[in-house]
């Protein structure tokens, strides 16, 4: 596997750049995978998986009601943790197309998915990771490397202020127990953006998450008892916070970071800021497909279970054009993405 150095190494400068025929060697690629039939719709696969997702919701819900004002409900904040990560994973495929080809269904899944479901506004997330998949790792560009806590390069660090200095000295310990405040941060960002341009239905969605939030703290205030409502809460956010985080961490941290004056063609601006995860089924499952983030950022409506064979494909051709293709195990790719939180925040440690 290549590593984050010789994949920074590998980025052409300005004046490589000039002369490449843009976005050739990508029209090759994409030939190859519709002539495998990589890009067609995959409409039982989703109503499988989506109907397993619901019945675990369903499941889950009807195991709350039953047990009452018990501890025993932190074992169901545990198991709704996972299935609120599952319909978040739901939420991101619907919001890329690879469900419904046409905008009308996919919007309406997205909304009753992400507002109603997980209380977090699918139009602002869905214009935060836009920009995101348009600008993979750019410091300037890529909301998700944006220093809002954390520092994601050393030129970041370097002009951190405030918060992400402070943070920014011991980020890579931190980085695990401040995924537990995610959940809310993503709730809390959502209703902060009902007044900005990104979200252009602030009242539908607006509604949505207030029906989300009063059916979620009605339910837990009414069956239980405030102590255990407040630990539900705990745990079940928490771990929330950490599913989610553990699914997105591995697929950019720790990739090389794309400064203002770089120019790359799509092709390589995609693939030398992924990271694939291979581990088989049970990854496959635990991730939604995005350890397969290389062949997703390629081709972002292809669905789930297309992104496999792509795999292959992808990694053959970047062989034929000597662009590093890399792909690691889902430790190793903490370890890689926590190394690098710790190098990056190095300049902040060394001021102190």
């Amino acid at each position: 596997m290549a590593n984050s150095t010789v994949l920074i190494e590998s980025l052409p400068t300005r004046e490589q750049e000039k002369g490449r025929e843009r976005g050739s060697d990508f029209s090759e690629l994409s030939r190859r995978m519709a002539d495998a039939g990589l890009l067609r719709r995959r409409p039982l696969y989703y109503t499988v998986r989506f109907g397993a997702v619901a019945l675990a919701l369903a499941g889950g819900v009807a195991a709350f009601v039953t047990l009452g004002n018990s501890w025993s409900q932190l074992f169901v904040a545990v198991a709704l943790a996972v299935v609120f990560g599952q319909l978040g994973l739901a939420a991101h495929d619907l919001a890329h197309r690879q469900v419904f080809s046409r905008r009308r269904p996919s919007e309406t899944g997205g909304l009753l998915v992400a507002n109603l479901l997980l209380g977090m506004s699918y139009g602002w997330w869905m214009n935060k990771h836009t920009r995101h998949h348009a600008n993979p790792n750019h410091e300037e560009k890529d909301p998700d490397v944006s220093p809002d806590i954390l520092v994601w390069s050393r030129r970041q660090a370097t002009r951190a202020a405030g918060l992400p200095r402070f943070v920014g000295k011991h980020q890579a310990a931190l980085f695990f127990p401040l995924l537990t405040l995610e959940g809310l941060n993503l709730s809390f960002s959502s209703f902060k953006a009902l007044r900005s341009p990104s979200v252009k239905r602030p009242v539908l969605e607006g509604t949505l998450l207030v029906a989300h939030f009063a059916l979620y703290f009605g339910a837990l205030f009414t069956v239980l008892s405030p102590g255990k409502a407040l630990a539900f809460i705990a745990v079940h956010q928490g771990l929330f916070g950490v599913y989610l985080g553990s699914v997105f961490a591995p697929n950019h941290k720790g990739m090389p970071m794309i400064e203002e004056g770089m120019r790359l063609d799509f092709l390589r601006r995609q693939v030398l800021t992924s990271r694939n995860v291979r581990g088989g089924v049970l990854v496959d499952a635990f991730m939604g497909g995005l350890n397969y983030q290389i062949e997703h950022h390629l081709f972002p409506s292809m669905p789930t279970p297309a992104l496999g064979r792509a795999q292959g494909i992808t990694e053959r051709y970047c062989a034929e054009l000597g662009v590093p293709y890399c792909q690691t195990g889902l430790l190793a790719s903490y370890r890689e993405a926590l190394r690098h939180l710790r190098s990056v925040g190095e300049p902040l440690r060394d001021a102190h």
